[in-house]
């Protein structure tokens, strides 16, 4: 990726996790195209695409907001078109984007929430399959490129109820599979677990009682920190050596010497909770 400006995509990143690690690949000097339903209201709405371009643009890089509805598998061909035309190619690939209703987040049994819900699978698992599928062609001519997947620890503990689990199982998987595939042609694709984030939304929650939800900044870690680790990550000279994997990003920062805001180093799910991913078999059957 030396000589040029890389060309990344991050899906659903109008805010949240996607929006923070567009703008940590900005200031390592991406193009990165932001995709997602939310669009820029006038510079004056937040959490948009346009928002997170502007964010991507100010730290160093390129931001493109395009909008996209990744339930929609022709959106989804159209927005590759695009920056097949414009680019010619693609380095990194994040897969973000999920439905996240809010009845999935209390403490209802699955039975007691709306059926949408199990979206998820949708966008959140289907949807990256396919962006990963009209991605692939824009990236094997390169002979290298990395396909992340974000996940979380939820893919082997109770975490919300089963909209939620499955997906993240899922994609774990799923870049362990698509890994096996991509093996020959260069490019790496993994997994990769993020802790509690400090988004703009819980850093209101935290604000609004500091005495009851401030122990989250003892151990969340931002957005920002995730989108850091996958540039180091894409730049490992042995990178392939880990492809197919679950990783923890929290303990890749630590491996690469990268600290999150105010020089925090976040812990590992697998010291907090003894949590950790499970090992893939070896075994193929073609």
């Amino acid at each position: 990726m030396t000589g040029r400006r890389p060309v990344a995509v991050v899906t659903g990143a109008s805010r949240g996790a996607g929006a923070g690690i567009a703008h940590a690949l900005g200031a390592h000097g991406c193009t990165v195209y932001v995709t997602g339903r939310t669009v820029d209201g006038g510079g004056a709405a937040r959490g948009t695409i346009g928002e997170t371009a502007a964010k991507v643009t100010a730290a160093g890089g390129e931001g493109i907001a395009v909008q996209v509805d990744h339930g929609d598998d022709e959106q989804v061909a159209a927005f590759f078109d695009r920056v097949a035309r414009e680019r010619g190619r693609i380095d990194i690939l994040v897969n973000n984007a999920a439905i996240i209703r809010d009845e999935m987040m209390g403490r209802t049994k699955f039975w007691e929430e709306p059926i949408n819900v199990i979206d998820t699978l949708d966008v959140g698992l289907r949807s990256s399959y396919v962006a990963t599928v009209y991605a692939a062609p824009l990236m094997v001519p390169n002979g290298k490129g990395l396909v992340v997947f974000t996940s979380s620890s939820g893919a082997v503990h109770y975490a919300f109820g089963p909209a939620y689990g499955v997906p993240k199982a899922g994609v774990d998987k799923m870049a362990a599979d698509m890994a096996f595939d991509f093996r020959d042609v260069g490019i790496a694709a993994v997994s990769i677990w993020m802790g509690s984030l400090l988004t703009d939304r819980v850093r209101a929650i935290i604000a609004g009682n500091p005495e009851k939800f401030g122990h989250i900044l003892d151990s969340a870690e931002t957005p920002e920190l995730t989108g850091h680790v996958i540039w180091a990550l894409a730049h490992d000279a042995d990178l392939m050596a880990v492809s197919g994997q679950t990783l923890i990003g929290a303990e890749l920062a630590v491996k690469y010497g990268i600290t999150d805001e105010g020089g925090r180093q976040p812990p590992s799910y697998r010291d907090l909770f003894g949590v950790h991913p499970p090992q893939q078999h070896s075994h193929v059957m073609r």
